[in-house]
Order: C-alpha cells, then structure tokens, then sequence
C-alpha cells in the first residue's frame, strides 16, 4: 500500500489524472441528483420570464458588473430573512441563465428588491446614488438615461433562452423590438430591478 501511495506521489502526470477523476466524481454526486429535484427545475407559483424590456436590463446589470457587489441569494438565516425577506429558493431562477447568486456584498443583496422602492427612487439612485442613500460608495451611472437601447439582438436573445427553457411565443419574439424601441438603458435596468423576487416572495410569504 505505502508503495503504491509513494508511486503516486512522485509521479505527477498520474497524479493529476487521479486528482480530476476523484474531483470529476464528487463532482457528479452533488450536481446530476439536482437535475431530477422538482423544486431545482420547475418555477415557483407566478414566475413569468423577463418581458424584452427587463431581458435588455439584465444584460445592463451583468454588463455593468451589479453582480461584483450585490448578491441575489437570501440565504435561510434568521438575520438574512429579516433584513432581505424570504429565503431564495432554485425554482426562482429557472429562466436566469446563468443566475446571479453569489456571495459579494460590498452592496445589500438586491433579490426581493421588486416593489420595494418606487421607479422614480431607482432612477435617483442610478444617477447619483448618494441623493438617496448619503452613505453609498455606488458610482453613479448618468449615461444609462441618456443611452437608447438597441433593437438588433433582443430577438436573438430571446431565442436563446427559449432554447433553455423560457417560454417564449412567436408573437413575443417578434414583438420585441417594439416593445424595448425609444427605451433608455436606465428604464431597462430599472425594470429589471423592479421584477426581482416578486414571484417567490409572494409565493413564500
């Protein structure tokens, strides 16, 4: 036994080889049972995929880097549900791709953050975060009121994600480009960050 043990240790190629299967089968073991949990792949009660508009505004937040400050998972602690609302769960995020989890809160996690504040709030925040909350070290973003969003991808993208599972019909794809037409980024993102968590936090209270 010490031999084979001392025959992998200095040889490095079988080494590596040994570490990725055993990493490889962990792996497996903990992420293949969740694609036959029905509360991992099924929506909440009222979850609805993103309209054109809010597709556009996540594309903003992810683009704009939100996501390296502000988290969208509520953890289920006490001291988390008290101060966010209800705890996260999978079925939310079925048609995020890929979904905005993560841990970083230089930030407040901004997951039930839909319905809490008026439009008009997050506007002011966009612009110059410290008009409304005096102790923010949010960079403000003026251009995205003053940048028109485009109309040759939303289409395409929504394409996409009915590939992945958002169900989108013919009408709503070709209605996009309508529908986001003489539309700022800022309302874009706005709408976004106004539909975040409504679904599950109705269907949890």
């Amino acid at each position: 036994m010490a031999a084979g043990h001392e025959k992998i240790e200095k040889n490095i190629g079988l080494m590596i080889i040994l570490i990725i299967i055993t990493i490889s089968i962990g792996g497996l073991v903990q992420i293949v049972p969740l694609f036959f949990m029905k509360h991992t792949t099924e929506p909440v009660e009222g979850l609805k995929p993103y309209t054109a508009l809010q597709v556009e505004g996540r594309d903003i937040y992810v683009r704009e880097g939100c996501y390296l400050c502000h988290s969208q998972m509520i953890r289920p602690f006490r001291a988390e549900t008290e101060r966010y609302g209800p705890y996260s769960v999978a079925g939310e995020f079925v048609y995020d791709h890929p979904f905005q989890w993560g841990s970083k809160r230089t930030g407040p996690d901004l997951h039930r953050v839909g319905g809490r504040y008026s439009d008009a709030w997050h506007y002011a925040h966009l612009i110059n975060p410290r008009d409304v909350v005096p102790e923010s070290i949010m960079p403000g973003y003026p251009f995205l009121a003053e940048t028109e969003l485009s109309t040759d991808l939303i289409q395409k993208k929504m394409e996409v994600l009915r590939m992945l599972g958002a169900p989108y019909t013919d009408e709503e794809i070709a209605k996009a480009p309508e529908a986001i037409k003489g539309k700022t980024e800022a309302q874009a993102l706005v709408a976004y960050l106004q539909n975040l968590g409504l679904a599950g936090g109705k269907a949890r209270r």
